[in-house]
């Protein structure tokens, strides 16, 4: 989803001149609150999306003003800065980044078991994000989408299981919405009561489908969290430190994303190697899904059901991915019509339920 991005640029400008000199930079922040965990790339991928491998368009608010990428710093990408010196735009004339079908993106994962090649079962994510389990699947969600999102069964979970998988970094169609600071966030409405306003923030059009994104962000923001779960969206990178620091009781913490090494992959088979193993022993994890919004908003939720493990994968054509799985323990109090339910033709409560954690979600563990 594309959001517009004039607008952004000078809603950025005039609060971070405003703020500049009363806030830390978010990854000073994280190092003064978190001295010892490493950002996972997830975070610093955000943070600078300059360094990232693959051409998206990006948005980060930094101590020289505001700046914004649609490509790699080389010819072929587009860079707009905003700064003390004014606006200046580079173009360059690069072929457009031609996406394919997502499996394991920002949008979710898609995952096909077994030996046998085929064509994987594709769900789409639909006006809801897969990790609200407070929704039912849409009628839509069953389709070749690009956002996906396919569950399996924590059995599956060990050395040797084979599975069809796509990895992509960036989806082609959507801006890479980067972090505000706190203090610039907070100075803006998050808040269904008052979305006329940020969409007008935003010009962001009535009735578009970017408006629609933004109403259904806030709104699963907003529904309560299930039954044992603790939930928050942060709209900062300071108060995703602050909120799982404060939910896991502790700085000492782990922060992990999956992570693929190689830039361009097709679909193709693979397999756990070993290695598998559980993230915070047996203590509870806060996860942080990335929504889909025109600044980095994210879905952070603390379960004591939740448990998180690391999974290395072998692809066929020798690639490696570092990915993170998230298992629920128990999910009786899911939505019984949850898509996870209807993929796996399981039902609520009976059997721990996974996922594989999509490149821009973050985990906190206990170290």
């Amino acid at each position: 989803m594309v959001f517009p991005l004039l607008s952004i640029f000078a809603l950025l400008n005039l609060a971070v001149v405003a703020t500049h000199a009363e806030t830390l930079p978010p990854e000073v922040y994280w190092k003064s609150k978190l001295p010892t965990t490493p950002m996972p790339k997830a975070i610093t991928d955000i943070l600078h999306p300059d360094l990232a491998e693959d051409k998206s368009t990006s948005v980060a608010v930094g101590k020289g003003g505001v700046n914004v990428n649609a490509g790699k710093t080389k010819p072929g990408g587009t860079s707009v800065n905003v700064g003390k010196g004014g606006v200046n735009v580079n173009t360059g004339k690069g072929k457009p980044n031609k996406g394919t079908s997502v499996n394991v993106g920002k949008g979710g994962v898609n995952v096909t078991t077994g030996p046998k090649k085929g064509k994987p079962v594709h769900v789409g994510v639909g006006p809801h994000s897969p990790f609200d389990y407070n929704y039912a699947a849409s009628e839509t969600q069953w389709h070749d989408d690009p956002n996906v999102a396919l569950f399996f069964l924590e059995k599956d979970l060990h050395y040797g299981t084979k599975l069809n998988l796509h990895f992509t970094r960036y989806f082609t169609s959507s801006v890479d919405a980067s972090f505000l600071p706190r203090s610039v966030a907070d100075s803006i409405p998050f808040s269904s009561n008052k979305v006329n306003e940020v969409l007008n923030k935003f010009s962001i059009k009535e009735g578009s489908d970017e408006a629609q994104t933004v109403k259904n962000t806030i709104s699963e923001c907003e529904v309560p969290g299930i039954k044992g779960e603790e939930k928050r969206c942060v709209t900062s990178l300071e108060s995703m430190v602050d909120f799982a620091t404060t939910k896991l009781g502790s700085n000492d913490v782990d922060a992990v994303s999956t992570e693929v090494t190689k830039k361009d992959n097709e679909l193709q088979q693979y397999t756990m190697a070993p290695g598998v193993k559980r993230l915070g022993e047996d203590k509870a994890s806060v996860v942080c899904h990335k929504e889909n919004y025109p600044y980095a908003v994210f879905y952070c939720h603390k379960s004591e059901t939740t448990k998180a493990y690391s999974v290395p994968l072998e692809g066929a054509d020798g690639s490696r991915v570092k990915a993170v799985a998230v298992c629920h323990t128990d999910t009786s109090k899911w939505n019984p019509k949850h898509l996870a339910f209807q993929v796996l033709k399981v039902h609520p409560g009976t059997v721990p339920i996974c996922h594989f954690l999509p490149q821009d979600h973050v985990v906190f563990v206990p170290k």
